[in-house]
């Protein structure tokens, strides 16, 4: 009756219902990059208004009270999904029972260190707080310390006790710097979580299959397959940044829609929230009342718009080089990345992934079949690179384009080059 359970919330209708199998997931809001596309040929996708979704161009406002209430909804609102982590999932009973502040961090939760009470901080730095104990972890619910799950904790025969677990988009698209100690600091916002081993945590699940199990373990440290659940298909891919997206169009890996698309896919079929999502490309519809979505998505667009890329630190980057670097980007690179943007796809460009010698799988489950260009930002922060991490870093990136697109780059220009993207 788990495994039943595990397989999905609502009502979904597939085209093809032999493959409608929701193994269950965990969050990835919004937003998704393709990794460094640096210089190919571009086609317009074919797309006509009656298979396309609709209803996700939510009105805009910048608001001091929209923003406020967009980041309080990207930290801690669960759309309600405590009804799939705790009832079905039963995560509760496994960080109650199991998992101690070491295992979480080990994992790559993370814990905001101005949650925690000057006392209680204190006594972590002396030593005299137990973190083997899934206690600790419990009390540090109970503080909203913990980034990206919001726990219910009661007391029950004298002792605290998590009742109720969800998740929240901060889960995957925030971290912190360590200011405190590993893993524990202030919240970055929008900074992608590569430290946060989502399979690994998933498979915690005692409502988990053993060859769900398999699949979830094999992803590894900041990568999240985000149709899994859907179509039983595994291509993982790497944890997107969600800041410098305000003046992008679309931004999915994919280019399935905007962001307040993603947002309402990522919230409804992945983090299980209570709300609505259809797309007739993809065969998904799904509708449950009370709507607790898509009322939030205009705020939460607008927080996410306002978070900055983050510069590179101090020193970082050799300015002489980037110069250079800069005229053999113009060169080699902006036919795609083009604009203040650094993307084609502002213009409703996509790219098959032939034209880019990147592994093709994961588009292949889309609605294009295709990638878009991504719009450069920070990337001095955020390896591995392209849509599955297959570039360790940006020498990789550059040699790859190098190759695929025969640019005949010598060292010296290339070196440049990874200095210009540093500096991004």
């Amino acid at each position: 009756m788990a495994a039943r359970a595990w397989q999905g919330q609502g009502v979904i209708t597939r085209r093809d219902r032999t493959r409608r199998a929701l193994q269950g997931s965990l969050n990835f809001v919004v937003l998704a990059i393709v990794g460094a596309t640096l210089g190919c040929r571009a086609r317009q996708p074919a797309t006509t208004p009656a298979s396309s979704p609709t209803g996700f161009d939510v009105s805009s406002d910048t608001s001091p009270q929209t923003l406020a209430e967009g980041q309080r909804i990207f930290r801690f609102e669960t759309f309600g999904d405590e009804q799939f982590w705790t009832d079905t999932a039963r995560m509760q009973e496994v960080v109650q029972k199991s998992v101690s502040p070491k295992m979480a961090l080990s994992v790559g939760l993370k814990v905001d260190a101005d949650a925690i009470p000057p006392d209680v901080a204190q006594a972590i730095k002396n030593g005299q707080v137990d973190l083997d104990s899934p206690a600790t972890t419990v009390t540090l619910l109970k503080l909203n310390a913990v980034v990206g799950l919001k726990g219910t904790v009661n007391t029950v025969s004298g002792k605290d006790t998590l009742v109720r677990l969800g998740i929240t988009c901060a889960l995957c698209h925030s971290t912190v710097d360590n200011s405190f100690s590993e893993g524990i600091g202030k919240r970055q916002d929008g900074w992608p979580n590569r430290d946060l081993n989502v399979g690994a945590i998933i498979a915690l699940s005692p409502a988990v299959t053993p060859a769900q199990k398999a699949v979830y373990t094999s992803w590894g440290p900041g990568k999240y397959d985000p149709r899994f659940n859907i179509d039983g298909q595994s291509t993982p891919l790497v944890l997107p940044p969600a800041y410098g997206l305000a003046q992008v169009r679309n931004e999915t890996y994919t280019a399935e829609g905007p962001i307040s698309y993603w947002n309402a896919y990522v919230a409804v079929t992945q983090m299980h929230g209570h709300g609505n999502f259809s797309d007739p490309r993809l065969g998904i519809d799904i509708r449950q009342a009370p709507d607790m979505v898509g009322p939030k998505l205009a705020a939460l667009r607008a927080y996410q718009h306002s978070l900055q890329a983050p510069r590179p630190p101090a020193g970082s980057v050799d300015a002489a080089a980037a110069e250079r670097g800069r005229a053999v980007f113009d060169q080699s690179c902006a036919r795609c990345h083009v604009g203040a943007t650094n993307t084609d796809n502002n213009a409703g460009t996509l790219h098959p992934p032939a034209e880019t010698g990147v592994d093709g799988a994961y588009a292949a489950r889309t609605a294009a079949k295709a990638y878009r260009t991504t719009p450069l930002r920070a990337l001095w922060q955020h390896p591995p690179y392209f849509h599955d991490g297959s570039a360790a870093t940006l020498e990789a990136v550059v040699d790859h384009y190098d190759r695929v697109r025969s640019l005949n780059l010598t060292p010296a220009q290339k070196a440049d080059l990874v200095q210009f993207l540093k500096s991004l």
